[in-house]
């Protein structure tokens, strides 16, 4: 029976991007075994998907070089006896671990300086595999193979217990229709709707007789209070409160997700949830929401995408000109019953063009 150990990546919207990697190698190889070797927060999404044998938790921050540490975790890990390790991050210290366990094959793409560390070093085509999971799940083939096309999108599924727990450990009820909000962004502020904009979204929609619930870390606890804060007092804030079995539950029981680009936001594409997702910064060119169901909404101006932290312009044009009123005209051909009986909402003239993918 082949072991394979997997180097995951350090955040939870790329851990969900790997689900394809996966199904490949389950399929190339009937039987094997997969460990994967990923930052503890996540642990649950990875124990969530079947085809991982075990989570090897990564005990490094990022950044964080540690070359004796990392030569001791990768002795303790030559006991596993591993066939083939795959580096899915491409930085020297991310190859540093399988090198050191002694692993025969060692696979992943060209990136700082990494030949002798790797035995099985793949060139990135980024115009043949312009997607992230793409790429991933190129790392299942074997050397000088393409990937086999179309790739299947990641799929969660919740089993009704599990959602129950997690409604009643929180106090919620479904005597309403759920619209989730996820406003934050681990990357950073760049990618985050502003929150006045999500604040009047929520208060449209709780017209419209819906639940309002806000998901996301305790980093985004504040964010959410100020949604609330703005007209939405019957919303609930659940940042901070939830793990990520969780925010899985919950975003299971929406009728509407709006996200920005997050590891939510690929969390509610794998279960299939109505979703508008919302790009500033990032690009949907490259990490979409893999679902037939979500909708992405980004403003096609010069700047954009830039993949900075903060807008470095410092205006901001890419979320704050992607007004509510544009938002809700997306919102009500994703949900027609959405639609206004009235004119409620004055019109608002298109200020850019907008990508509707």
């Amino acid at each position: 029976m082949k072991k394979i150990l997997i180097i995951g990546p350090s955040w939870v919207g790329d851990t969900m991007l790997i689900q394809p990697m996966l199904w490949r190698l389950k399929q190339q190889h009937p039987g094997c075994n997969i460990d994967v070797f990923a930052p503890p927060w996540t642990e649950a999404l990875l124990r969530a998907m079947p085809e991982v044998s075990e989570v090897i938790i990564n005990p490094f921050p990022h950044g964080e070089f540690k070359l004796s540490e990392r030569y001791r975790t990768g002795k303790q890990l030559s006991h596993g006896q591993y066939d083939q390790a795959i580096v899915l991050p491409n930085s020297f210290k991310s190859a540093l671990v399988p090198f050191f366990a002694g692993i025969p094959l060692r696979t992943g793409f060209i990136g700082e300086f990494r030949y002798k560390l790797l035995n099985d070093v793949r060139k990135l085509d980024k115009a043949a595999m312009p997607l992230m999971v793409q790429r991933f799940a190129h790392l299942a083939e074997n050397a000088g193979v393409s990937i086999t096309r179309p790739l299947s999108d990641p799929r969660l599924e919740i089993s009704a217990t599990q959602r129950n727990v997690t409604l009643n450990k929180l106090g919620l009820k479904l005597d309403k229709p759920v619209a989730v909000f996820c406003p934050g962004a681990e990357f950073g502020p760049a990618k985050r709707w502003p929150i006045s904009y999500f604040a009047e979204i929520g208060q449209r929609l709780q017209r419209k007789g819906y639940a309002i619930w806000l998901i996301g870390s305790t980093k985004d606890r504040d964010i959410a209070e100020n949604i609330i804060a703005l007209g939405n007092s019957e919303g609930h804030n659940l940042c901070g409160s939830t793990d990520l079995l969780d925010a899985i539950a919950l975003l299971s029981c929406a009728q509407l997700v709006i996200s920005n680009d997050s590891g939510l936001m690929h969390l509610a594409a794998a279960l299939n949830r109505p979703m508008l997702a919302l790009f500033g910064s990032s690009s949907p060119q490259f990490t979409p929401p893999l679902s037939g169901q979500a909708q992405v909404l980004k403003l096609d101006i010069k700047c954009s995408p830039c993949f900075k932290r903060e807008c470095p312009l410092g205006h901001f044009d890419c979320m704050r000109q992607l007004t509510p009123n544009m938002v809700w005209g997306k919102l009500t051909a994703l949900l027609p019953s959405l639609i206004e009986t009235k004119d409620e909402h004055a019109e608002e003239p298109a200020q850019r063009n907008i990508q509707g993918l």
